[in-house]
């Protein structure tokens, strides 16, 4: 027997294109405070289980979650704001903080229009006088 290593299989978004995604510009984040949920599977369960959480902060290419992070939390997860009817947006999980906040990026960019329905939704100051332009 030769004194080889045993293969370990990950998950393929724990390599190269993770990598892909912290290469990107990050755009701006903007204040916001918006109401969410975050979806994923329990150990490879085929269900959904969520967990509500808040918008603390949010660019196109990713946020600032506040969630009680007691649990175990996946890698990979999506995002709903059902306020701003934006159903699953898939995201990868970057950085846990200790005071309860994940910073997560998404897997696409949320579009100006995505962005703009979200900020009318929030409930922070700074987007009190935003409007929802129904013609776009």
């Amino acid at each position: 027997m030769s004194g080889a290593a045993p293969v370990v299989h990950q998950h393929f978004l724990n390599k190269e294109e993770s990598f892909m995604y912290d290469r990107e510009t990050n755009f701006p984040m903007e204040d916001t405070r918006n109401e969410a949920r975050i979806e994923f599977t329990e150990k490879g369960v085929q269900n959904l289980s969520s967990r509500r959480c808040e918008i603390i902060k949010l660019s196109k290419s990713g946020a600032v979650i506040g969630i009680l992070t007691k649990f175990k939390l996946p890698q990979n997860f999506y995002l709903d704001i059902p306020s701003a009817r934006i159903p699953l947006i898939g995201c990868l999980l970057k950085r846990v903080h200790a005071n309860n906040v994940i910073e997560a990026r998404f897997l696409r960019l949320l579009t100006d229009r995505d962005l703009n329905r979200i900020f009318v939704y929030s409930t922070h100051p700074n987007h009190r006088n935003r409007t929802l332009d129904i013609y776009r």
